[in-house]
C-alpha cells in the first residue's frame, strides 16, 4: 500500500533535528511522496534544503496568510527565482484568512492583494497550488475565478467547508484534500462532503506537526499519521484502505505532475 501525504511542514522549526526519524517512520508505513508547504519566506530555505536531500520530498514555496507581516519587499523576486531553479515546485501554502493568529498577519485586502499575486505566478510558472482558506468561501471562489482557469489546477488543503462550496471548487478543478480533523468525532461535515464528490478529486494529507489525529497523544503530528487520515476516510466512504490508498495516492501523483 502506497500513501502520499499531499501537505505537511517539515520544514517547521518543531521538527528540528527530528527529520531522519520521522521519515523513517512515514516510510515505515508505506508513505512514498510528502508535499512539503511553506508558509514564510524565513522557510524556503529549509525546505530547500531537505527537498535536495531526498527525492521522497516535494518541495512548495509560497506566503502564508498568517504570516504576511514578515515578507521582505523582494518576496516576489525570490519565489520566482525558487520556481524557475526547481520545476517540480509548487506554489502554496497561500490563501486567504480573516483570522490570522498573532500580530504577523495583515488586512484582508492586502491578503487578497498577495495571494493573486503568486496565483499570477502559478500561472506563469504552470505549478500546481495548495491553498489555505477559512471562513472565506466566497471570496476565495471570487478570486479564483479570476485568474482561472489555473493551468496546473489547484487543492484546498485540510478542507472544512460546505457540501455547496466544495462542489463549486471542484467545478473550478479543486482538488480536495482532507486532514486529522476527519478522525474528530464531532466532524459530520466531512462524511457528506467525502461521498457527494469525484474520487478522483480526494488526496490526504497529516499537516504536521499540527492537527494530530483523534485519540493520539504525541506531541506532535508527524507523515506517519497519514494511516489514521486514510483509515477514518475509507471508513466514512465505505471503502477499504487499499482501495482509497491507491485512488489517493494515484489522485496526488497527477495533481503534483510527478510518475506513478
Amino acid at each position: 500500500m502506497k500513501l502520499f501525504d499531499a501537505h505537511c511542514h517539515l520544514q517547521d522549526l518543531r521538527f528540528n533535528g527530528m527529520h531522519q526519524k520521522i521519515i523513517k517512520n512515514a516510510r515505515n508505513v508505506g508513505v512514498k511522496k510528502i508535499a512539503i508547504k511553506s508558509t514564510t519566506q524565513e522557510d524556503w530555505k529549509e525546505t530547500e534544503r531537505l527537498c535536495l536531500n531526498d527525492n521522497m520530498l516535494i518541495p512548495s514555496f509560497g506566503l502564508h496568510p498568517w504570516f504576511l507581516a514578515i515578507r521582505s519587499d523582494d518576496w516576489e523576486i525570490e519565489l520566482e527565482h525558487l520556481l524557475n531553479s526547481y520545476p517540480q515546485a509548487c506554489v502554496g501554502e497561500i490563501g486567504i484568512d480573516p483570522n490570522t493568529k498573532g500580530d504577523l498577519g495583515v488586512s484582508m485586502d492586502d491578503q487578497e492583494f498577495i495571494f493573486l499575486k503568486q496565483l499570477v505566478l502559478a500561472n506563469q510558472f504552470k505549478r500546481p497550488v495548495s491553498i489555505h482558506c477559512r471562513s472565506s468561501w466566497d471570496k476565495l471562489i471570487s478570486l479564483i475565478d479570476q485568474v482561472s482557469p489555473l493551468p496546473a489546477g489547484f487543492m484546498i488543503h485540510c478542507f472544512g467547508g460546505s457540501l455547496e462550496v466544495a462542489q463549486e471548487l471542484v467545478k473550478r478543478g479543486a482538488y480536495l484534500s482532507f486532514s486529522g480533523t476527519i478522525t474528530r468525532p464531532n466532524n459530520t461535515k466531512a462524511f457528506k462532503v467525502i461521498n457527494n464528490i469525484p474520487k478522483n478529486r480526494i488526496l490526504i494529507e497529516t499537516d504536521a506537526p499540527d492537527l494530530l489525529p483523534h485519540g493520539l497523544d504525541n506531541r506532535l503530528n508527524e507523515p506517519a499519521n497519514l494511516l489514521h487520515v486514510l483509515n477514518r476516510a475509507s471508513e466514512l466512504m465505505n471503502l477499504s484502505a487499499a482501495m482509497l490508498a491507491e485512488q489517493t495516492y494515484i489522485n496526488a501523483c497527477r495533481f503534483f505532475n510527478i510518475e506513478n
